[in-house]
Parts: C-alpha cells; structure tokens; sequence
C-alpha cells in the first residue's frame, strides 16, 4: 500500500462531501478507540454556517427577580398561557418558557423577560 502524504489527505478532505467525512470520522473513532471533537469534524465548507449559530433554541427562565407580577405579565403576552398557569410557570424557575424557537425570537423574548426583571437563559 502507498504511503499517504499529507497533501494526499489534504486533497482528498478538500474534496469530500459532509456524508464521506462523517463516515472517515466515525470510522477513525472506531478504529483508534477516540472521540472527535466538533472542530475537528466540521468541513471547511461548513464552518460558516456552524459559525452562525444553532437554527433552534430554548429560552429558559432561571430566576424571576423581585418584580414577580411584572415577569407573569411577560410570561404570558409570550406564551398566550392564563393568569394560573403562567404563574405556575414562572414559580417553577428555572423552567422552559419556548423550546425549538429560531434565535432571533428568543432574543426578543429575552428582553422582553429581562426587561420585566427576569434573569433569562437562551440554549
């Protein structure tokens, strides 16, 4: 068998699709027993788009502050939820207030909440 060289290596990761270096990933954690980190995995092609964040995140409440009322008010205009079960919500802290949103809208949540002195966490 030929030796490899690295701008052999280079070429072909250059060249290869997301699916061919998921498998050359997976096959090299299975084969040396290690796990990749998400840098190392991420094509170069791709490194824009992980740079520009996830499609999908949640916004959680984690602390209500000392404006409780103002907070339930907040809670909810954003999730429609009646006077009972917004409270409930917001005294259940830390809890999910939306999940699976795109980014932009929970920033607008966020501020919505930490305007109302709420202490607010997007993931």
């Amino acid at each position: 068998m030929a030796k490899l060289t690295q701008e052999d290596i280079l070429a072909y990761l250059e060249e290869a699709t997301i699916l061919e270096l998921n498998d050359l990933v997976s096959a090299i954690e299975d084969k040396f027993g290690v796990v990749a980190a998400a840098a190392v995995a991420a094509p170069a092609a791709g490194a824009a788009e992980e740079a520009a964040g996830p499609s999908e995140v949640t916004v959680t409440l984690t602390d209500i502050g000392a404006t409780k009322v103002k907070v339930i008010k907040a809670v909810r205009e954003i999730t429609g939820l009646g006077l009972v079960d917004a409270k409930k919500l917001v005294d259940s802290a830390p809890s999910a207030i939306k999940e699976n949103i795109d980014p932009e809208e929970a920033e607008d949540i966020k501020n919505k909440l930490v305007e109302a002195g709420a202490t607010v966490e997007v993931k």
